[in-house]
């Protein structure tokens, strides 16, 4: 028999084998932990020694890669800015808040850019009413001089060079508009075919424009709406001429429309492309802001001078549509709040005029092109003027209507030829036809600022 001494003395062997067993493998499990804390810790302090040129190539990436091209996408809206140069940063505090920097860029740019652009517009609408002028004083010492001399020849230069100054003044008068400026021209109501006849004149290749009139006789503008017609007349027709070949002719269709009148312009030029449609139709809307450096270099200012205008006075041009003829279809509409009635017995439209197509008030509104007519000589704003043998516009002042009778049946304009060889008879008048001439026009009409279209260039 085992004795109880021998039996606790197993049992406390045991027990001190089972203690050694357990101390051994905690140990070994501490020792365990202890290595993997040693990686965490050295995986740790690798990412922060890293940390820093992680965020130095971030911030190198960004003033490098993305401030420049935030910056080109404010005047190119196609331009893309690249995001963070690891994904991994982007929604991460380091990732917002490089998006803060590319916001603020942008935002101070933008008005800095607001701010300078202002600046220059601010400098050439002074420097353009200053050419403005000394345009109109230019026009003036002309106008002086061509009713001074009668030399055919010598009248002929001095039209030459009064149609070259009008082509200035049309420029000038653009900037300034593209610039803020207003119109700076007092107008009283004109028959509407005047003041387009009164802005196609102010063109080098007027006579290639045919304007087909089918408004009713009297159809006019009101006081305000003039000079913007005939300024958006000009550059659209200008953009038709400059666009299509030469020996081609630009159609011209005035036609009563049931919220007005439009002035619809086809040319068969090169046309536009979808982009450049869309382009030229949100310019010429006037919705967007206008900055100078927005209109390359040299500046186009043509559409953007009608987007300012169809703006300030309510007007409507849409370039969406291509012309049948392969070019560009302009159509300008005037709404009916912008026109009235004249009397064609008291103040008849120019002589030179195309003349209307419609013999009395249709009850239903005809579609473009529905009725033709061959155009007649342009006319334009201001004087009178028929055309000499090359075609350009001439001054002659116009005699009142007696009658009705006569104003609907008055003979067609001139040609060229007969206008020329009619040009002595009419300098060398004698003292009191000038008299009687100068009773029939208003004197305002001798002042720089015109207040009215009489056919010829256009103030």
């Amino acid at each position: 028999m085992i004795e109880f001494p021998d039996l606790v003395a197993g049992g406390l062997a045991a027990g001190a084998l089972s203690a050694l067993a357990a101390l051994g493998g905690g140990l070994l499990r501490s020792r365990r932990q202890q290595a993997v804390q040693r990686e965490e810790i050295a995986r740790l302090r690798a990412q922060l020694d890293g940390a820093p040129l992680a965020f130095t190539t971030e911030v190198e990436h960004l003033a490098a890669r993305r401030v420049p091209a935030a910056a080109r996408q404010l005047a190119h809206p196609h331009v893309m800015v690249p995001g963070p140069l690891n994904p991994r940063n982007a929604g991460t505090p380091l990732g917002v808040a490089l998006d803060h920097v590319l916001k603020g860029m942008r935002t101070e740019l933008a008005a800095q850019r607001t701010r300078i652009d202002a600046a220059a517009q601010a400098g050439m609408r002074g420097a353009t009413r200053e050419i403005q002028a000394a345009l109109y004083r230019l026009q003036d010492a002309l106008r002086r001089l061509q009713e001074q001399y009668d030399d055919p020849e010598l009248a002929q230069t001095l039209f030459q060079l009064d149609h070259e100054n009008e082509q200035s003044l049309r420029r000038a008068q653009v900037a300034a508009v593209v610039c803020g400026a207003w119109v700076g021209l007092a107008r009283k109501e004109s028959h509407l075919v005047d003041a387009v006849t009164g802005g196609q004149a102010r063109l080098a290749g007027y006579h290639r424009a045919r304007v087909h009139n089918h408004l009713e006789t009297g159809t006019a503008l009101v006081s305000h709406a003039v000079e913007p017609v005939a300024i958006i007349v000009a550059e659209l027709l200008d953009n038709a001429l400059r666009h299509s070949s030469p020996d081609t002719d630009v159609t011209v269709n005035l036609e009563q429309v049931h919220h007005g009148v439009c002035v619809t312009i086809d040319d068969a030029g090169l046309g536009m492309t979808q982009d450049e449609r869309a382009h030229a139709q949100r310019m010429v809307a006037g919705t967007e802001p206008i900055l100078l450096t927005d209109l390359g270099d040299p500046p186009r200012m043509g559409l953007a001078a009608i987007g300012r205008l169809t703006r300030q006075f309510d007007l409507s041009v849409d370039l969406s549509s291509p012309s049948p003829y392969g070019g560009v279809r302009a159509v300008l509409l005037v709404d009916g709040h912008l026109l009235t009635r004249i009397d064609p017995a008291e103040q008849p439209p120019a002589a030179s005029a195309p003349r209307s197509t419609r013999k009395s008030v249709p009850a239903a509104v005809h579609s473009y092109g529905s009725e033709q007519v061959e155009g007649a000589a342009p006319a334009g704003s201001g004087h009178h003027r028929p055309r000499d043998a090359k075609g350009l516009p001439q001054r002659r002042r116009r005699t009142p209507a007696t009658a009705p009778a006569e104003t609907a049946t008055r003979p067609p304009a001139r040609r060229p030829e007969e206008a020329a060889a009619a040009l002595g008879a009419l300098q060398s008048g004698t003292a009191a036809a000038r008299a009687r001439d100068e009773d029939a026009v208003p004197a305002a009409a001798h002042d720089s600022e015109q207040t009215d279209y009489e056919g010829g260039a256009a103030r």
